[in-house]
C-alpha cells in the first residue's frame, strides 16, 4: 500500500527532474541562435552544398550536413546580404558552396585524409598530389575557420548567361591553380600569364578574362567587410567575426519552429 501512494511523489520527481534537464543551458559550440538561414537572410542567393551531395572531395555525403542548407552568423550573413545587393546591381547572384560547417564535418575530413589509400576522389580534386600530403600541407586541419560561422564559400552566377562566371577552376580544387595570385597580383590587378582575353591557356594556366572574373568576386567581398583566404579564390571570413574562438557543433539544418 505504501508502495501505491509513492507512486505519484515518484512520477512528480520524474517530471521535476526531466524539466530541469530541459532548460539546462547549451555547451556554446551547441548554441545555433546566434546563426541565420542564409537563403532566408540572403534570398537571392543560389545553393549548391556540396558536403550534402557526393560531388566533393570526399565523394560521400559529409558528417553534420543534414540539409542542402548553409548557416551563418547573423552578423556574416547581413553583411552578404549586402554583397549579394552589390551583385545584383551588376548582373550577377551569390552561389554558395559552403558557409557554418560544423567541427563533426572537420573530422571526417580528417578521417578521410588518413585512409590514404582512398582516393576515388583524386582525379577531380588533388591529380598532382599524393593523399598523404594533404594534411602536412594544410589543405585539410583538424579545425576549420568555417566552423566558427562566419565564413563562406561562394562564386558568382551570371544572370544574362544564365551559367557561373568562368574562374578558371573549380571549387576545392587542391593546389596552386585556386590561389588569388595564380597569374596575377590581387594588390595591382595584374595579370601575368600571357593569355589576354578568352584565349585558352595551356596547361592549368588561367586567361585573363578568368582572372579578372576572380577578382570582381574578391572585390565585391572586400568592400562588404569579408577577408580572402591567400589559398583559395572562393574563400572569404567576415572581418570582426563575432567568434573568433568558437568551434560550432550543431549540425546543418533549418532551426526547428
Amino acid at each position: 500500500m505504501r508502495c501505491k501512494c509513492l507512486l505519484p511523489l515518484l512520477a512528480l520527481l520524474a517530471a521535476c527532474g526531466a524539466k530541469g534537464e530541459a532548460a539546462r543551458p547549451l555547451a556554446p559550440e551547441e548554441d545555433s541562435s546566434g546563426f541565420a538561414v542564409l537563403t532566408d537572410a540572403v534570398p537571392d542567393a543560389i545553393l549548391e552544398i556540396r558536403y550534402h551531395s557526393t560531388y566533393n572531395f570526399v565523394g560521400a555525403r559529409v558528417d553534420g550536413y543534414e540539409e542542402p542548407t548553409a548557416l551563418l552568423t547573423r552578423e556574416a550573413a547581413d553583411s552578404l546580404r549586402a554583397a549579394s545587393d552589390d551583385a545584383k546591381a551588376h548582373g550577377w547572384r551569390l552561389k554558395i558552396y559552403d558557409a557554418y560547417r560544423p567541427q563533426r564535418a572537420v573530422d571526417h575530413f580528417v578521417r578521410w585524409a588518413a585512409a590514404v589509400d582512398d582516393t576515388a576522389t583524386k582525379a577531380y580534386f588533388y591529380p598532382d598530389l599524393d593523399k598523404s600530403l594533404l594534411f602536412p600541407r594544410g589543405y585539410i586541419a583538424a579545425k576549420s575557420g568555417h566552423s566558427r560561422g562566419s565564413t563562406v564559400d561562394l562564386t558568382l552566377f551570371d544572370m544574362r548567361t544564365g551559367k557561373e562566371l568562368d574562374m578558371g577552376g573549380t571549387f576545392d580544387w587542391f593546389g596552386e591553380e585556386s590561389h588569388p595570385s595564380f597569374c596575377g597580383n590581387p594588390e595591382t590587378l595584374e595579370y601575368t600569364c600571357g593569355y589576354n582575353g578568352n584565349a585558352p591557356a595551356e596547361g592549368r594556366k588561367i586567361n585573363s578574362v578568368q582572372f579578372y572574373n576572380r577578382m570582381a568576386l574578391r572585390a565585391l567581398m572586400l568592400r562588404h567587410g569579408f577577408k580572402p583566404l591567400d589559398e583559395e579564390w572562393w574563400h572569404f571570413t567576415l572581418k570582426d567575426e563575432p567568434h573568433p574562438d568558437t568551434y560550432f557543433a550543431f549540425p546543418v539544418k533549418r532551426p526547428a519552429r
